[in-house]
């Protein structure tokens, strides 16, 4: 990359950070600080700072995506307005969606620059990360190593062995995973199509195991998919993912080996799978599927008022259209190397889902998921879900998995992946009140709790 398209692209990402602050919601009369960070070549940050400093600005967060821009992150401004210090930055993979070259061991090294930076500001005594969807695959995977060093990443069962160059991450203080998914591995497993025929080629479908087409249960306005497709398209789903890591693998034998098309690396194109939004998961259309928790646990309501329940979604269905015909909607487009780091996890022979959760997945296969990295983690966890959007569900399981011994989860009724009220889910106007603040608020009396980062007060 260019230094100009750095320059001019740190240019761009700090107008929208402005423009985010004009426009975030004020909790108190002065607006944050915000000063420019750049953490490394092609890695911006902005610092908030409350306008004034008190107890809890000992205590920083640092927030980083796998891929998306998040420098306006609204955690940014709402955690700093509640008293804390906030590093948001980007990692440098593309921000347009074209490509997906976000190697997850480059942006490891990238938010290691982040902790480092944080450790290194006066006033700072505590560094707490902070990962919201594919974030939580990033920020789990960089605790999980910092504190198990190189070895846990490059065990035998890892698909792929992370390089030396992770060793020595900072470690941070604590871990926050609010509506985390399941794990940019996971993720891209959920958006797999198996109708797909060919793999150079996303245009021919096998009707059969369309979710789109009408014969399997489809209707726009959220489908009813049988038992017996639904257990035919994930069972085909799973047996395409482990045929496409089988792929990879003997790709990368033949690179290393001086038989690939070029000597580092080479493309890897997969119709039909790219893992952003809603694209080719079943729950996303039936929504009785990962739809409740399978426990009881805290659900917050609007006015303070805390519940303890088995969690229902309160969302609606999405994706009405098969992408898997398009490049740039529908394809993962990335290398041979980066998928099998980034978007690779193994399948066993019975993956599939139902209302309650996910089985069939080899968490611990790969460091790019949650449910497997946060079995290394010891310091305290939060981890957080919203009933208004179906990642939610990925919270109990990686809550039931994580060893830390101060873990906490709750969820909050109504909001949206970017915790802001669900207008569409509500079944009368104000039924879930200001879903951010009240996510916000319980946020923040985790992080102010006494004894857990500097004795603070709460509030």
């Amino acid at each position: 990359m260019s230094f100009l398209r750095v320059f001019s692209s740190v240019a761009a990402l700090s107008a929208l950070v402005l423009l985010g602050i004009q426009q975030a919601p004020a909790q108190t009369a002065a607006a944050p600080r915000t000063s420019f960070v750049p953490l490394a070549r092609g890695v911006p940050g902005v610092l908030y700072e409350p306008a004034v400093i008190g107890p809890k600005a000992e205590t920083a967060i640092f927030i980083m995506h796998s891929a998306a821009d998040y420098l306006s992150f609204p955690g940014c401004t709402e955690l700093s307005h509640r008293g804390y210090r906030v590093l948001c930055a980007n990692n440098s993979s593309s921000k347009s969606g074209i490509s997906n070259d976000g190697m997850l061991d480059q942006v490891l090294l990238e938010a290691k620059e982040g902790v480092a930076w944080l450790r290194r500001h006066p006033g700072v005594k505590h560094v707490v990360l902070l990962g919201h969807s594919g974030g939580g695959t990033v920020m789990s995977a960089y605790q999980f190593i910092a504190e198990g060093g190189t070895k846990v990443c490059q065990s035998s069962e890892k698909i792929w062995k992370c390089p030396d160059s992770l060793a020595g991450l900072p470690a941070a203080d604590g871990l926050m995973l609010i509506d985390s998914n399941w794990g940019l591995g996971a993720m891209t497993l959920f958006s797999l199509d198996p109708a797909v025929k060919d793999e150079k080629a996303g245009m021919a479908l096998d009707p059969a195991l369309d979710m789109f087409n009408p014969a399997n249960g489809f209707t726009p306005s959220g489908s009813t998919y049988s038992p017996e497709f639904t257990g035919k398209f994930l069972t085909a789903a799973g047996q395409r993912n482990n045929g496409l890591i089988a792929k990879a693998q003997m790709a990368l034998a033949d690179i290393q080996a001086g038989k690939g098309p070029f000597a580092d690396d080479a493309p890897f194109v997969v119709p039909g799978a790219i893992l952003l939004g809603s694209n080719n998961k079943l729950f996303a259309q039936d929504i009785r599927l990962m739809s409740r928790t399978r426990k009881p646990w805290p659900l917050l309501h609007s006015g303070g008022l805390v519940t303890t329940e088995i969690v229902k979604t309160v969302r609606v269905p999405e994706n009405t259209r098969n992408n898997s015909p398009s490049l740039i909607k529908g394809a993962l487009k990335t290398t041979v190397r980066n998928y099998l780091n980034s978007y690779a996890v193994r399948t066993l022979p019975d993956f599939g889902y139902d209302e309650t959760s996910v089985r069939g997945i080899d968490w611990t296969s790969t460091y790019a998921s949650p449910p497997g990295n946060v079995q290394g983690v010891t310091v305290p966890l939060l981890v957080m879900g919203m009933t208004g959007h179906w990642e939610f569900l990925a919270a109990e399981t990686i809550y039931e998995r994580a060893q830390s011994p101060d873990k906490t989860i709750a969820f909050v009724d109504g909001a949206t992946h970017l915790f802001d009220t669900c207008k569409a889910c509500e079944r009368q106007p104000g039924e879930f009140g200001d879903t951010q603040k009240t996510t916000y608020d319980y946020i923040d009396a985790w992080l102010a709790k006494p004894g857990r980062f500097g004795g603070l007060s709460g509030g």
